[in-house]
């Protein structure tokens, strides 16, 4: 895969696709962790004297529409801070306008197009769209890690048009991903929450045969509970994959570890009425591991030497109901100064870290959340296999 390392970038203009899908709350961007993880591809471009710097990204979901609530704008501020540099935005990604005004732009500048999604064109990876793209660039870096899964004109019709590589978020995911598949250093824990078994499976199932252990909690504990025939009370079960979680379960034998006891309550909302060990009452919901399970899985942590976390133990939204997680976040951390390597993924992972303010006591936090799990799956991710064509 052609790295950023490996491109002459001077007087050229670099079209980078980065990912500012970022979360917004009361109009503000409320975590910039994506924002950040870019900074080190834009400046080192910055350092090789482009023309311009051309920056493409997507926010929510517009549905192939504009609407002010998804601009690109919102992310102007912070964007310019982190870079220490005036970002000039255009109010959209293709049309005369656009091209006219990046042609004037002086040499240097650093330029951010409004949200891609705005054109179904995007998501369809339509040829033209993604021809007038190209026409805005000499050369292209993909640095959008979460985006790769998607066959989209950003991640796979512009590397057909023009020279393209990998800047340094994606060169970095590819790297810490696949040493976790590749030669992972012994033994090796893989920590799985969140909501689903149903997202989950896939990524279970491989890596069954790579992991020593496989800690399971969070709401995707319960329907593996409940197949193996406990009561879950109240808590979110997906009766539809009870089978399948006995066939991962069989398959899993002694590798596999689910919660012996839990903090439960009555709402997701009020503060903790009462814990469990076994099974879980009726009337009641697990939201969280309890102290049994929580001192389980921290021993297996402490003494792995390679770590892969994706999704929270409970629903550590509440703070009542967050110290499996945070407590989870801890031990990988100190694990890692002790010398292991860990790598979080995407989405729910990256909040809970950073509520927990550990994020730099980590190896790799995974900028992608689908991304990562299809990664680790084995699966090819188009953006990826685009940038490996001559």
């Amino acid at each position: 895969m052609r790295t950023l390392k490996d491109m002459d970038l001077a007087g050229k203009k670099v079209l980078v696709r980065v990912d500012f899908n970022v979360p917004v709350k009361n109009g503000e961007v409320s975590d910039d962790t994506r924002l950040s993880a870019h900074v080190p591809t834009i400046k080192s471009i910055l350092e090789k004297k482009p023309a311009r710097i051309i920056l493409m990204s997507h926010l929510g979901r517009p549905k192939g529409a504009a609407s002010p609530e998804f601009s690109l704008k919102i992310v102007l501020p912070r964007l310019e801070k982190l870079l220490g540099q005036k970002v000039h935005f255009f109010e959209d990604c293709v049309g005369k306008e656009t091209g006219g005004g990046l042609e004037k732009l002086p040499g240097g500048s650093i330029a951010l197009l409004e949200n891609l999604r705005f054109h179904a064109e995007e998501k369809n990876n339509d040829d033209n769209f993604a021809k007038t793209l190209a026409s805005y660039g000499d050369v292209f870096i993909q640095d959008a890690f979460a985006v790769s899964h998607r066959a989209h004109a950003s991640t796979v019709g512009i590397p057909a048009l023009l020279p393209s590589a990998a800047g340094f978020l994606i060169e970095k995911e590819v790297k810490y991903l696949s040493e976790l598949l590749q030669n992972p250093r012994r033994p090796f824990a893989a920590v799985l929450g969140g909501a689903k078994v149903s997202t989950k499976i896939s990524v279970m199932k491989s890596l069954l045969s790579k992991v020593d252990y496989l800690l399971v909690g969070g709401a995707m504990s319960y329907t593996f509970l409940k197949a193996r025939g406990e009561n879950t009370g109240l808590s979110l079960v997906e009766d539809d994959f009870l089978e399948k979680a006995r066939e991962i379960a069989a398959e899993a034998g002694n590798k596999l570890l689910l919660p012996s006891d839990h903090l439960i309550s009555k709402s997701f909302k009020e503060p903790l009425e009462s814990s469990a060990a076994g099974a879980i009452p009726d009337g009641f919901y697990g939201v969280d591991i309890g102290p049994e399970t929580l001192r389980e899985y921290s021993r297996i942590l402490k003494s792995a030497k390679t770590i892969f976390w994706n999704g929270p133990m409970g629903v550590f939204e509440v703070d009542a109901f967050a110290e499996g997680t945070k407590t989870i976040a801890g031990v990988i951390a100190e694990a890692t100064k002790a010398g292991a390597v860990s790598v979080a993924g995407g989405g729910d992972s990256v909040a809970a870290i950073n509520k927990t303010g550990l994020a730099e006591d980590f190896s790799h936090i995974s900028t992608g959340g689908g991304a990562s799990l299809e990664f680790v799956e084995g699966r090819n991710l188009p953006g990826i296999e685009a940038l490996n064509q001559e």
